[in-house]
């Protein structure tokens, strides 16, 4: 019994600690290194009652820290639980009610939509009621296997007693807490990708046929590269040119193409704001340009719920007038006839169709495709994908 009121100070301490300014994951993997008292079984379970307490988003209880912890655990758990048993037996045998239901329980007057608040900023065609209870969840650890590897990959996790399900023909979804080192060769057999990014890769096979080699992609803000290796699955072989403001995560995107067998690519440090300077004055024209824009990542808030609960919403408008510019000064390098793919993991409108509406006015484009590919039913994020072409 007494560990587990050890683990609820100490989360207690971690949340009074914590200011938001790096990912909570991060700051609690300093946090466990600085105190060695804790073992491996201590680190779960403190991790746990943390997320469970960011997971109540903007829920305003006006209650201490560990109510609002104890609260948290009570609504994200679906099964009993030791931890549950020990700090309030009352509810540990309940956790299996409604959500509605656990509410009266708790003596809390909130709305479930309370979670996620901004809810007229939204863009069309989400589920209010079901987006929010999501952020009470943690989502599932998609693979996208890739092609030639389908058999491999099964077989491998089933032979080390893993428990899948298939989302289609090169989809799995698997228990988030799931270990692959050792048994899938990552990015060479298979990409961790969320499953709501996969499926923007059907905006690129709509245009496949339609374009003439030689092809020549840009993906503008690569990041780690997971797009440009979606891209190279869908489209197959072409020129690739990829490119992010930030030194370090190309370093990382480096190690990933290696280990995915991308060795022909062109790569550059660009700021996509000074189309002026360097890379961007001296580019030739692409035939597809892939947009992954920087964006306040509000449809992936269930995966990193410290975000949700930090967030200011006059940021939107900041994430909005960047995405913007950055659109505009890369079609410049769109050749006539190509394709620009517009993508953010945002369920805000200002970030998503307003900047479409931006895109169509200031560049000589005409809108193919634009859909908020919602991830919710599937315990996946949520993204925003639109795909024009630049008139000839």
């Amino acid at each position: 019994m007494s560990r587990y009121h050890s683990y609820l100070n100490s989360a207690e301490a971690i949340i009074n600690t914590y200011n938001g300014e790096e990912p909570l994951a991060l700051f609690l993997k300093k946090t466990f290194a600085a105190n060695k008292k804790f073992g491996s079984k201590d680190r779960k379970q403190v991790t746990h009652l943390c997320y469970c307490y960011f997971r109540l988003g903007k829920v305003r209880i006006t209650t201490s820290v560990q109510d609002r912890l104890l609260i948290g655990l009570f609504l994200c758990s679906n099964q009993p639980s030791e931890m549950l048993q020990a700090l309030h037996p009352a509810w540990n045998n309940k956790v299996g009610l409604s959500l509605e239901e656990k509410q009266s329980i708790i003596h809390h007057s909130f709305l479930i939509t309370d979670i996620f608040p901004w809810h007229t900023e939204w863009s069309s065609g989400i589920d209010k009621v079901a987006f929010n209870k999501f952020h009470l969840v943690q989502p599932l650890l998609f693979l996208r296997v890739r092609p030639g590897y389908e058999n491999v990959v099964k077989q491998k996790l089933t032979q080390h007693s893993i428990g899948y399900q298939l989302l289609g023909d090169s989809c799995i979804a698997l228990p988030n807490n799931t270990k692959l080192g050792g048994i899938i060769k990552l990015d060479k057999e298979a990409v961790v990708q969320d499953y709501s990014s996969q499926r923007v890769g059907q905006l690129l096979l709509l245009i496949k046929s339609k374009l003439d080699k030689p092809i020549k992609v840009w993906d503008c803000c690569a990041a780690s590269g997971g797009k440009s290796i979606l891209a190279t699955d869908m489209l197959g072989q072409f020129d690739l040119t990829v490119s992010d403001v930030r030194q370090s995560i190309l370093a990382n995107l480096h190690k990933r193409f290696a280990n995915a067998g991308l060795k022909q690519y062109h790569s550059a440090v660009v700021n996509l704001l000074d189309i002026e300077k360097g890379f961007l004055k001296k580019a030739q024209p692409y035939t597809v340009i892939i947009c992954d824009a920087p964006c306040t990542g509000s449809g992936t808030w269930s995966r990193t719920p410290e975000q949700l609960y930090f967030f200011q919403a006059d940021k939107i408008a900041a994430f909005a007038s960047l995405q913007k510019k950055i659109a505009i000064n890369a079609i410049e390098h769109l050749q006539a006839g190509g394709y620009f793919l517009y993508i953010t993991c945002s369920v805000f409108k200002q970030e998503n169709e307003d900047v479409v509406e931006v895109i169509l006015q200031k560049n000589n484009c005409s809108l193919i495709m634009q859909q908020l590919i919602i991830g919710y039913e599937q315990k996946a994020d949520t993204l925003f994908a639109a795909l024009f072409k630049k008139s000839n």
